[in-house]
Parts: structure tokens; C-alpha cells; sequence
């Protein structure tokens, strides 16, 4: 983990962000998308301050996390949904835990109290790297969406803030 950096992610890394987020997606197991957006609605639906990105040594983006608010109800605003997606070629170097680790510092400096993500059971690198992460699981919501013609799980996890009261 000491050769890998994470800093905010601003415009200039989109062609990898979206480029790692294909990959995850081509995968199989990490979203009922199939297909990348483009820059513009990654964006939109993503909230500025909290959006790193992970960097190797020779200064290439191996991995990305961002939010979404759950909710436009006032009631809500502390809570969000995240994404973490690490390269194929990167993963089981640790970016993922610095991405989780910088979210959530990010996350309870604004305020957020609960982070939530919804993961295919089948995805046990994920869920582990999220339990690790203080993440627990709340349930599984089964059969709730229809993934490459079949019926997919999805596990429903959160964290909540221990400094956020």
C-alpha cells in the first residue's frame, strides 16, 4: 500500500476512471449497468467533494470511489451510496481500503453519518474488503433485479459513523 497515493478526482482522470469502471462492469459481478456513462452523467450524479482516485507509482488512476446522494429529502442529506472500483490488473494491492479510507474521512468531515452500497453476494472480494472497512451487512435483497438474464441478489451494506451522532 505505501507505493500506492490517493487524491481527489477531477476531470483529467476520466478516460480511466470510466475505463475501470468498464472493466468492473464486464466482470460481471460488480452492477446491473452493463455500460459505463459517459463523463458528464458520471458527473452529474456523483457529489464533487467526495470522488478520489487511487495512483501507482508511475502516476497512473488504478482505481476510483465515489458517492450519490440517496435522497433529495432533507431527512437524507447524511446519507449516501458509494461505488469503489479497482483495476483488474490492480486489485489485492490495498487501493481499495485507501479509496474506502479517504470516502469515509471525507464523508464524516461533511457531516454524512451513513454510507451504504448494495454488492452480488458473489462478489466476496468486495464484501470483504467493505466488512474490513467497518461496513456491515444489513441484509440481502433477493431476486431484485434481472442481471444478463438472470435474477441477481444483491447484499445491502452500510457504515455507519461513530463520530457523527
Amino acid at each position: 500500500m505505501a507505493d500506492i497515493t490517493v487524491r481527489p478526482m477531477t476531470a483529467d482522470d476520466a478516460d480511466r476512471v470510466l475505463a475501470i469502471y468498464q472493466a468492473g462492469l464486464d466482470g460481471g459481478n460488480a452492477s446491473f449497468e452493463t455500460i459505463a456513462p459517459t463523463w458528464a452523467a458520471f458527473d452529474a450524479g456523483k457529489l464533487a467533494d467526495h470522488r478520489f482516485v487511487a495512483i501507482d507509482p508511475d502516476g497512473a488512476v488504478i482505481g476510483w470511489v465515489a458517492v450519490s446522494p440517496t435522497s433529495t429529502r432533507a431527512v437524507y442529506a447524511g446519507v449516501v451510496e458509494h461505488s469503489v472500483y479497482i483495476d483488474p490488473a490492480a486489485q489485492g494491492r490495498g487501493a481499495g481500503r485507501l479509496l474506502l479510507d479517504a470516502m469515509i474521512a471525507s464523508t464524516e468531515a461533511a457531516g454524512i453519518w451513513t454510507i451504504q452500497s448494495g454488492v452480488f453476494p458473489e462478489n466476496t472480494a468486495s464484501l470483504a474488503l467493505h466488512q474490513r472497512a467497518g461496513f456491515r451487512v444489513i441484509g440481502t435483497r433477493e431476486r431484485v433485479g434481472r442481471h444478463h438474464g438472470r435474477w441477481r441478489d444483491v447484499v445491502l451494506l452500510e457504515r455507519r459513523s461513530p463520530v457523527i451522532t
